[in-house]
């Protein structure tokens, strides 16, 4: 399967789910729910919740039924942490994929509001998975670890909040490689293992399986964080989507702050050749969650 049937496919499922998880444009208050909407539905590949159905297609042998609830609850977080991220008080970016951020267009207090209002419709819609009782609760963990304020460096679960809180404090700071490490495990890399742990846990993995699944996750976020860094530097914002030149710019820890452009391209690549080597159990039933894998360190990096 090419990675254009398989994002295609995602999309669809995903943008089928999340109209129906989230309130129309006319429910009230509109302001919310029009920001919500804005932010979910501006264009994003919906590369999260791809992971989240090729894992849990790998593992199952098919699409186990009701599963991309659980991607679109996963992309309600990635939402609301790009919304929040956008903000003046943080990253103060006007563009995101291409159109104008949430807090432009909505203002800063409803943006505010539209990322708390994604983060607890995802876990809502989390507590309702169709997968059995178990795996829901498990899944659940998973993801409030993966969203929460945990550093790996502070043996610790990697948890995205406390990636940012660790990105932020440390801008105009030398970075080091074991700084860029934590925060990119943290920042990017806790949301995309733990899509593909959680697709896995929805379609019955073992133990092992997961570990496997862990695995995999941690490398492609580290792949797919290094290559967002290259590109930053090498690409203009017509390309990114985004505003260009903003790591550098605010002294941000990125991998090429450290190892420079060249070095963090190899790194990317051996990272991935890990992550396959991490789910090659799986035979044929792989390639798909291998072709998203390729096309994340592929983006002409």
């Amino acid at each position: 399967m090419s990675v254009e049937n398989i994002l295609t496919e995602a999309v669809t499922l995903t943008d089928a789910a999340l109209e129906r998880l989230l309130p129309g444009p006319d429910a009230q208050p509109h302001s919310i729910h029009r920001a919500m909407r804005h932010s979910t539905f501006a264009g994003g590949k919906r590369l999260r919740p791809a992971l989240v159905l090729e894992a849990a297609r790998m593992v199952a042998g098919s699409l186990p039924e009701g599963v991309e609830e659980c991607g679109a609850a996963i992309e309600m977080l990635h939402t609301y942490s790009l919304i929040h991220d956008d903000l003046p008080a943080l990253d103060n970016d006007d563009l995101r994929r291409g159109k104008p951020t949430c807090h432009v267009v909505f203002g800063e207090a409803i943006a505010i509001l539209a990322g708390d209002a994604l983060q607890t419709t995802a876990f809502q819609t989390l507590a309702h998975l169709k997968c059995p009782a178990a795996a829901a609760v498990q899944i659940l963990r998973e993801v409030s670890i993966a969203v929460n304020t945990g550093v790996g460096t502070d043996g610790l679960a990697p948890g995205m909040i406390g990636g940012q809180v660790v990105d932020i404090e440390s801008e105009g700071k030398k970075p080091t490689a074991d700084l860029v490490e934590a925060i990119h495990r943290s920042k990017t890399g806790a949301l995309i293992t733990v899509s593909i742990v959680a697709g896995g846990l929805y379609a019955g993995a073992s133990a092992e399986d997961v570990a496997r699944l862990r695995t995999f996750g941690e490398k492609l976020g580290l792949a797919f964080q290094i290559v967002d860094d290259v590109l930053d530097l090498t690409q203009d914002s017509a390309q990114l989507g985004k505003t260009a030149g903003k790591d550098a710019a605010t002294d941000k820890a990125t991998w090429p702050a450290v190892y420079g452009i060249e070095k963090s391209s190899a790194d990317a690549d051996a990272m991935i050749r890990e992550a396959y080597d991490a789910i090659a159990p799986w035979g044929e039933a792989a390639e798909p969650l291998k072709t998203i894998a390729r096309f994340l360190v592929e983006r002409k990096h």
